[in-house]
C-alpha cells in the first residue's frame, strides 16, 4: 500500500457517533500526505505510536502530535512543517490552536535533533458525549479498528524501531506482535521523565 492508497483508507474509513474522522477533510489529508511523504523520503529510523488525535492537535491538524501552530510556523532546526512547504489551516476554528503534548514533543524533538515518524493507535479523534473539544481514551474496538493502519505504515515505512509513548498505545503494538519501548506520556506532568526516555532511546 503507497501513501495515496493509505490516506484514501483513512478518509473513507466508518467511524461510531462518538469518533470524529479527520480524515474526511482534504486540507487534512494534503497535510498527512506532506508529511508521510517528507519522512519517506528522510527513511526515520524510529516511529513513536501515541493513543489517539487529540482535539486541539491532529484532529485539526491532520499530522499526529502536531497542533496548527506547529503545523504553520514550521520546526526549522528540523527543517519540517511551514506554510512554505505547502501545509495548511482548515476554517474549522478562526484561532490556530496549539496543544501542550505536540508543543512537549517537539521541544524535545527539536533539542536533540531528531525527526522520528510520528501515529496513534488509533488514528481519529474520540470525544466524550457529544462534546468534540474533549478528548477520551479510545476503546477496545476503536483500538482494534486502528490495528490495521498501524500495521499499513510500519510495513510502508519498514520501521524496526517502535517507541509507545504511554501504556494505550504498548498494548495495542504488543497485540499486533511489534517489540516496542515504551515511555512516559508528556502530558499530566510527564515532561521531564518522557524527555528522559526518550532521550536514552534516540541516543
Amino acid at each position: 500500500m503507497g501513501i495515496n492508497n493509505f490516506i484514501k483508507s483513512l478518509s473513507t474509513e466508518k467511524v461510531n457517533d462518538f469518533v470524529y474522522n479527520q480524515y474526511k477533510n482534504k486540507i487534512r489529508c494534503n497535510n498527512l500526505r506532506l508529511y508521510l511523504e517528507e519522512l519517506k523520503q528522510i527513511k526515520p529510523k524510529y516511529l513513536l505510536v501515541g493513543e489517539a488525535a487529540g482535539y486541539q492537535g491532529c484532529r485539526l491538524s491532520g499530522v499526529p502530535f502536531t497542533s496548527e501552530l506547529i503545523l504553520l510556523n514550521g520546526i526549522n532546526k528540523l527543517n519540517t512543517f511551514g506554510k512554505d512547504k505547502g501545509y495548511q489551516k482548515t476554517k474549522e476554528q478562526e484561532v490556530i490552536q496549539k496543544e501542550k503534548t505536540a508543543t512537549m514533543l517537539w521541544e524535545v524533538l527539536t533539542e536533540i535533533n531528531e525527526l522520528p515518524l510520528l501515529w496513534n493507535a488509533f488514528p481519529f479523534h474520540p470525544f466524550k458525549n457529544d462534546n468534540k473539544n474533549s478528548n477520551r481514551t479510545p476503546t477496545k474496538e476503536e483500538l482494534l479498528q486502528g490495528e490495521k493502519f498501524l500495521k499499513s505504515l510500519i510495513n510502508l515505512f519498514d520501521i524496526k524501531n517502535i517507541i509507545a509513548v504511554g501504556n494505550v498505545a504498548e498494548v495495542t503494538l504488543n497485540n499486533l506482535g511489534y517489540k516496542t519501548n515504551k515511555i512516559r506520556h508528556p502530558a499530566y506532568g510527564g515532561k521531564s521523565k518522557f524527555k528522559k526516555q526518550l532521550i536514552k532511546i534516540l541516543k
